[in-house]
């Protein structure tokens, strides 16, 4: 049998971890409520599987043309910015700037 002051002792160090005893019995509660409640996976996984395969296949065609598509090498920083510039003004409809651009080559 244990004598009572060493089950006070082990009492007192359970009692450090209270607030992690009751974040874990929080925790444990929410989780099997929200199992509970909610769908299984696969239901959700069935539904939605047309727009997770879309969505994978749009982010492999941005990485492929990413590759395909790099810079080539003999092009410097300010050619490209250049460029980018007289896109944004050519999306922003101020032709005129594009064309101004133009004429200063």
């Amino acid at each position: 049998m244990m004598s009572s002051s060493r089950a006070m002792e082990i009492l007192k160090k359970l009692m450090q971890f209270k607030t992690h005893f009751i974040f874990a019995a929080i925790s444990s509660v929410s989780l099997i409520l929200l199992l509970q409640a909610s769908p299984h996976v696969l239901t959700a996984f069935t539904y939605f599987w047309p727009l997770f395969l879309s969505t994978a296949l749009f982010l492999v065609a941005i990485l492929v043309f990413g590759q395909i598509s790099a810079s080539p090498a003999g092009e410097t920083e300010g050619n490209l910015e250049k460029t980018g510039e007289e896109f944004l003004y050519y999306v922003a409809g101020q032709p005129e700037a594009v064309e101004f651009a133009d004429k200063s080559q």
